[in-house]
C-alpha cells in the first residue's frame, strides 16, 4: 500500500518525542515500512527519518514561533500548510491517507481527495476540530477513536465506527522484574497543567516517597509557578530524557503516578509503565480505567492528592510480572498495526468497488 500520514505541526516527529502523538505517528510510519508498505509522513521540519518525511511547515509550538508572534502566526502557518497539502494530495498516487493531525482542515477537505482517509481522534472534541468533523461529508472518510472513552465523547458529533486502542513498542520498554534498590515513584510526560504534575508531587510528599520526574517543559509559566518551588531532594526533575535513559528510570520505580486533570484520551505513559512491570496509581479519568484492572493499578479520586497517595502505596504491592503480561495483551503495537492495516485494506477495497461501479 502507498500510505500518506498527516502529522500535526506543533513539534517535529523525532526523538526524544515531545509527547504521545509524535510517538504514535513515528510508530505508524516505521511499522508500516517494516511490513513493506510505501509510507510518506507530512510533518514539520526537522522531523526524522528524512527519507520518508516531507516537511510542509516549520514547527508551530510557541517556543519555536515566539510568544510575540503567536497565535496569529501559528494559525496562518498551519492553515496554509494543510490547505496546500490537501490541494496537492488530490494529484498524488496514494492508496490511503491517514490523518493523525488535530487540525480541522484535513477533515473538512477530505471530500477533495480521490482516495479514502482515516482520521484518528486522539482528543475529546474541541471547537475547531469538531467543526471540521461536522463539515466532513466525504464518502470514504472514516473516524477511529483511540479508546471507548473518546468514542463516547465524539458520539454526539459524528458516528465513530472503529476503536483502535493505541499501542507501544514493547521491546523499547523492557520488563524489569525488580525495582531499583533505593525506592522511588516516577512521573513522566509533558509538563503542562492538564497533566497534573503538581498533584503527583503533593501525593508523594504525603507518603514521604521520593518522586523522580522526567519530560519536556511545555509550559514554562506552569513549571516556574507550580513545579519549581516544590522541587527538592524528594521531588527531583531529571529533564527531558532520551528514550534509553527514560525507560531505565521508569523500570526502576515502585509505582508510576498518573495525574491527568482532563479526560485523558488514552494514556500511553500508562502502557509504557506497565510494559516495564511498574504498577500504576492514577486518577480515574478518561480512558485510564480502560487500561487498568485491579491487578495492575489502583485508581484514585481525581484531583485528590490524599487519595492518590493511598493509591500509590497500594499499587507498589502489585505483581510486576502481571503488569507486563497485561501490557502484552492490551498494549502491543503489533496488535494496533494489525487493526489499522486490516481497516486500510477494507477501505481501499470498498473505494475501488465504488469507482468500478461508477
Amino acid at each position: 500500500m502507498r500510505i500518506g500520514i498527516i502529522a500535526h505541526l506543533k513539534h517535529a516527529i523525532r526523538e526524544p518525542f515531545a509527547g504521545g502523538l509524535e510517538m504514535h505517528t513515528s510508530m505508524l510510519q516505521s511499522a508500516f515500512q517494516r511490513r513493506g508498505h510505501d509510507v510518506t509522513v507530512f510533518a514539520s521540519s526537522r522531523s526524522e527519518p528524512e527519507t520518508c518525511v516531507e516537511a510542509i511547515c516549520d514547527e508551530t509550538s510557541l517556543t519555536e514561533i515566539g510568544c510575540d508572534e503567536a497565535p496569529d502566526k501559528v494559525f496562518f502557518q498551519e492553515h496554509h500548510a494543510y490547505l496546500s497539502l490537501m490541494n496537492g494530495l488530490r494529484h498524488r498516487r496514494f492508496d490511503l491517507i491517514h490523518n493523525n493531525s488535530l487540525h480541522y482542515l484535513p477533515v473538512a477537505m477530505a471530500d477533495a481527495l480521490p482516495m479514502p482517509m482515516v482520521t484518528t481522534l486522539h482528543t475529546p472534541p474541541f471547537a475547531w476540530l469538531e467543526s471540521g468533523v461536522r463539515l466532513c461529508k466525504a464518502p470514504h472518510a472514516t473516524f477511529v477513536a483511540v479508546s471507548e472513552s473518546i468514542r463516547r465523547t465524539w458520539s454526539r458529533v459524528a458516528s465513530i465506527d472503529h476503536v483502535v486502542l493505541n499501542g507501544i513498542d514493547l521491546d523499547r520498554f523492557a520488563f524489569r522484574a525488580e525495582p531499583a534498590v533505593e525506592p522511588y515513584w516516577v512521573w513522566y510526560g509533558r509538563i503542562v497543567p492538564e497533566k497534573g504534575l503538581h498533584h503527583a508531587i503533593a501525593a508523594s510528599a504525603l507518603t514521604g516517597a521520593t518522586l523522580l520526574i522526567a519530560g519536556p517543559i511545555s509550559d514554562q509559566d506552569y513549571f516556574d509557578r507550580e513545579i519549581a518551588p516544590r522541587l527538592d531532594e524528594r521531588a527531583r526533575y531529571l529533564g527531558h530524557l532520551p528514550h534509553s535513559e527514560l525507560a531505565s528510570v521508569i523500570g526502576g520505580a515502585r509505582t508510576f503516578v498518573c495525574t491527568p486533570c482532563w479526560d485523558e484520551p488514552y494514556g500511553l505513559v500508562v502502557a509504557e509503565a506497565l510494559a516495564c512491570g511498574v504498577p500504576v496509581a492514577a486518577f480515574a479519568r478518561g480512558a485510564i480505567p480502560e487500561l487498568l484492572d485491579a491487578a495492575t493499578g489502583v485508581l484514585a479520586i481525581p484531583d485528590d492528592p490524599a487519595s492518590l497517595a493511598q493509591a500509590g502505596i497500594a499499587a507498589q504491592k502489585l505483581d510486576r510480572q502481571t503488569c507486563r503480561a497485561h501490557a502484552e495483551r492490551r498494549c502491543d503495537a503489533s496488535r494496533m498495526i494489525d487493526e489499522y492495516e486490516a481497516l486500510y485494506a477494507n477501505l481501499i477495497e470498498a473505494s475501488s468497488e465504488t469507482k468500478f461501479a461508477a
